[in-house]
């Protein structure tokens, strides 16, 4: 494998669910795209492709939502995440209905579509946003900062002020099969107390205990309990991963997050496409070029397509 082709999905492949915050049934797709596609999100039911780029997004209240006009596609954080740390770069996603399915909570359910699919390796290198400088964002106590690396990586901290999820902190660099290992598995989480003010402001309608971690004041509700100790960490790390996906090209530097979330770390990518001075855009035309880098793309075990 070279890992400084893009890659594609192979073939397509589908799934089923209902939205976490619409409770509206959907029905997803993956196909292949043509190289520097990038993701798109495609409402097959209205017609309407959206670009997954930050100048899109369109809501952050729980979940980060992008839109053209009226046509909007919510949570698309979770399969970005999934195709982000597979190392897919382009790829159509259709989707039925106006929120993606959140499936089990996880990006778990899309890791093992693109699996399914098979991976097409492209004959055009990657394209690399690489950290020149730091930049980062506050709001209050909330810190979401970027900065020079030679790798991706996020290191997060969560404290909820609860037993369960105080000063709670996970640290991943993607490497060769990390993200699926170490990330995909992690489920979103939500407080007992919170969820009827959610739905009164009609948001977590499709959300149980089947997608979502639910803690009451003392323990968890999910009888099997949880994934790993830190999920909720490393939850809020697979949130940003997907967020980050929203520049639109992977990523070369290191995100560190305090207690950030979605409108934080939209507000962070918007603030770093805003100076050119502080990152540079980069195509990798030999495997060579990847050397100044620590960067190893996820490659092994995914079976491959031909090279398109």
């Amino acid at each position: 494998m070279a890992y400084w082709h893009q890659r594609t999905v192979a073939k397509r492949v589908t799934c089923t669910g209902v939205g976490l915050h619409s409770g509206k049934p959907a029905t997803l797709v993956l196909a292949p795209a043509s190289v520097d596609a990038g993701i798109t999100f495609v409402r097959t039911d209205l017609s309407v492709a959206i670009p997954a780029r930050a100048e899109l997004v369109v809501d952050t209240m729980l979940s980060t939502s992008i839109g053209i006009g009226t046509a909007r596609v919510a949570t698309v954080e979770h399969v970005l995440a999934a195709l982000s740390g597979m190392g897919i770069d382009n790829c159509r996603v259709e989707v039925s209905g106006p929120e993606i399915p959140v499936l089990d909570g996880s990006a778990a359910p899309f890791v093992a579509l693109i699996e399914e699919a098979g991976v097409t390796v492209q004959r055009v290198g990657k394209r690399f946003l690489v950290m020149l400088a730091p930049v980062e964002v506050r709001e209050g106590d909330k810190l979401a900062r970027l900065e020079p690396s030679d790798s991706f990586s996020v290191a997060f901290t969560v404290d909820f002020n609860h037993p369960l999820i105080t000063d709670q902190s996970f640290r991943f660099t993607l490497s060769d099969r990390s993200f699926e290992r170490e990330v995909a598995r992690a489920r979103t989480f939500c407080f007992r107390r919170d969820i009827e003010k959610m739905q009164a402001m009609g948001l977590a309608k499709g959300g149980s205990l089947e997608n979502a971690i639910v803690i009451d004041e003392f323990s968890i509700l999910n009888p099997e309990g949880l994934r790993f100790p830190d999920e909720f960490a490393r939850h809020k790390v697979l949130d940003a991963i997907g967020d980050l996906a929203l520049f639109g090209t992977p990523l070369i530097g290191a995100l560190t997050g305090h207690k950030s979330g979605h409108a934080l770390n939209q507000a962070l990518v918007r603030k770093v496409l805003a100076d050119p001075t502080c990152f540079k855009v980069i195509r990798i035309s030999a495997e060579k070029e990847l050397e100044p880098f620590r960067l190893r793309l996820p490659a092994s075990g995914l079976p491959e397509g031909q090279v398109a």
